[in-house]
């Protein structure tokens, strides 16, 4: 191990040039119009992996899916645990341009960190998983475990074919643990491990009010606004500091325990920097219920978000009644809520009693996610928090997260209840999806020795004894 350690120290800068390979390449996956680029990514992925050390390479999709690239290291033999790792090579758009202090599409070093888009979500995954496999690869030639690594090219649209394509590969992708670098450290610095996760439904919600827009002139005062309709039916979501106004949405929601909400409360939390560094208005306050951490808020309540708006462009805008008016409502859920219950729910409090009787319709828009939540203890638990406590030399924590990675609990199904270890990666700066995106690279250096320890670690037990 203390090989493959030292390698990591004198190669670092092959690891950095092979990221900002990554992210030089624009994978945008949600606009339909890089399919080109996305292709190039996993073909490079390809390269790298082989590289690393990696057999078996290739380019693999299924139905119409994005490519996935894939590769494995299987010399380990079966007496020794498969690991399955787990990255995305797409990115989000680039948004807010004038806000970017360098190009998105260039890795650029700044105040200790690596800026551009995809360098934390999940890019810089792909390379922290390659230096970890290549220092063993370069050096002894060899790693303590089998490894199979799979990088997918549309998770940032939904991963709409993964669970296709995990059943159609079980075989070939079967494995004892999972190792997912897609989460956060609290803070920079602070190994976490996340072994929570919200769900997220969302609905969109059309208001009707006529066929065509009218003169306001004309009709203005004595027709329905279908605009103002809509920020009505929008307004009753308005929860204050206390808990969502949707009757029965808590019915089904997990309490914290004691533990649990006495280790959330021992977390750091500096109210005045996040503040700073969500640009926070200086008059708005937290919107946390009485009584809970924002940890605790985002990781175990439900929250709804309205993510888009739309009745008419600012742009066009004309002296008229509008006739319609849509917005798309996200709603993160929480163990042990259902799908199926919260969408009634919500459903039935959007469309209770229309202003002025306009038409209110709320329909699914795309499928539910589920939450996820597993004990975090037990063999292969323990080999991640000592690799981790070894990487970052300081205590690791176990952490929630607000968001969403679907395919967590199915695959953790199909492999048989396989551990699935949730290694930060990212931290509150991070801008995953926003302007000036990236990864502190003291981290990723970290994050690769704990890669390197968890290896050694998990090396030491068998199949049978990692759960």
């Amino acid at each position: 191990m203390q090989q493959a350690l030292d390698w990591l120290g004198k190669n670092h800068e092959e690891v950095v040039r092979g990221l900002a390979e990554l992210v030089a390449i624009q994978s945008i996956s949600t606009d339909g119009e890089h399919h080109a680029e996305i292709d190039r990514t996993a073909r490079l992925t390809c390269d790298q992996m082989r590289h690393a050390g990696l057999h078996n390479v290739d380019v693999l999709k299924v139905g119409g899916s994005l490519p996935y690239a894939y590769g494995e290291w299987l010399d380990a033999g079966p007496s020794k645990p498969t690991v399955f790792l787990y990255a995305h090579h797409d990115v989000q758009p680039v948004n807010f341009v004038d806000q970017w202090q360098s190009d998105p599409w260039k890795l650029t070093r700044r105040d200790g960190r690596l800026y551009a888009r995809g360098s934390a979500d999940d890019k810089g995954a792909i390379s922290a998983f390659l230096g970890a496999v290549a220092a063993y690869r370069k050096t002894g030639n060899t790693l303590p475990v089998n490894v199979k690594m799979l990088v997918e090219g549309e998770e940032e649209i939904g991963s709409k074919y993964l669970l296709k394509f995990f059943e159609a590969h079980k075989d070939r992708l079967k494995s004892d643990v999972i190792v997912v670098c897609d989460t956060e450290n609290i803070e920079v610095g602070i190994p976490s491990i996340t072994y929570s996760l919200r769900g997220v439904l969302q609905v969109q919600v059309d208001v009707h009010a006529a066929k065509i827009p009218v003169h306001s002139g004309m009709g203005g005062g004595a027709l329905p606004d279908a605009a103002i309709a809509l920020n009505h039916v929008l307004g009753r979501l308005y929860w204050g500091n206390g808990p969502l106004p949707i009757p029965g949405m808590y019915d089904q929601v997990r309490p914290l325990t004691d533990k649990e909400r006495a280790a959330f409360n021992r977390l750091p939390f500096d109210a005045d920097k996040h503040r700073q560094m969500f640009g926070t208005v200086p008059t708005a306050r937290f919107t946390m219920e009485d009584g809970y951490t924002p940890y605790a808020q985002t990781w175990r309540r439900p929250a709804v978000t309205v993510i888009a708006q739309e009745a008419s462009s600012i742009k066009g805008a004309s002296n008229q009644v509008l006739p319609t008016a849509s917005a798309i409502v996200s709603c993160r859920i929480v163990p042990d809520q259902k799908p199926a219950k919260v969408l009634a729910a919500l459903t039935a409090f959007l469309t209770k009693d229309p202003p002025w009787g306009c038409e209110v319709k709320v329909t699914p828009h795309g499928p539910p996610v589920d939450w996820w939540m597993t004990d975090p203890n037990g063999p292969a638990f323990e080999a991640a928090l000592s690799a981790m406590r070894g990487g970052f030399d300081r205590d690791p924590v176990a952490i929630g997260c607000g968001g969403s990675i679907g395919f967590v609990g199915p695959l953790s199904e199909l492999f048989g209840g396989a551990p699935a270890l949730l290694m930060g990666i990212e931290d509150p700066a991070s801008n995953a999806h926003a302007p000036n995106e990236s990864l502190h690279e003291g981290d990723l250096k970290k994050l690769m020795a704990s890669l390197v320890r968890l290896f050694d670690n998990l090396g030491k037990l068998t199949p049978d004894r990692v759960k």
